[in-house]
């Protein structure tokens, strides 16, 4: 496994790059209940959405690849793709 990115995004935010032989793996930790978080795809973009008290909180993340598996457990979302 090589990392090939790794920044924070916003105060509570953890974001993670992994790639693999064949396959990569973008991981964030938002910090929000699982229940919260909507997650859509679209090419290589990930639109996240966190329903909150006032008014959601909408965020892009760009991909390395088209999404085939995104997943939210316990506030992190996993998006995963074949390269």
């Amino acid at each position: 496994m090589t990392a090939r990115q790794t920044r924070s995004a916003g105060e509570n935010a953890l974001l993670r790059r992994y790639e693999y032989e064949g396959q990569w793996v973008v991981a964030a930790d938002l910090g929000a209940a699982a229940e919260a978080i909507t997650v859509d795809t679209v090419g290589d973009t990930a639109i996240v959405v966190i329903e909150g008290d006032v008014e959601p909180a909408e965020s892009e993340l760009d991909l390395p690849g088209t999404a085939e598996n995104v997943s939210v457990t316990n506030g992190v979302i996993t998006v995963e793709g074949e390269r």
